[in-house]
């Protein structure tokens, strides 16, 4: 069974560049990866919050948020 990740991300280019180089890096084999924008999709910022994200670029996995490289803090896409 794969594990589900959620990468959340602004589109800024700090962003663009960890996805490309954590987010597509995960095994496809062992990782079901969902790429959500939040500066384009603005009504998942809750889900984001729950599960732990304080700024973007950030990977959900197992329940925990890694926070990749300070982008954006989340309140700033509100």
């Amino acid at each position: 069974m794969k594990t589900k990740a959620i990468f959340y991300h602004a589109g800024c280019s700090v962003c663009i560049a960890a996805e490309q180089n954590v987010a597509k890096a995960l095994d496809p084999a062992k990782y079901n990866v969902e790429i959500v924008d939040l500066g384009q999709d603005k009504s998942r910022l809750k889900e984001a919050e729950s599960a732990g994200v304080k700024s973007v670029p950030a990977l959900v996995m197992d329940g925990a948020a890694f926070h990749i490289n300070y982008g954006a803090g989340i309140e700033a896409l509100r």
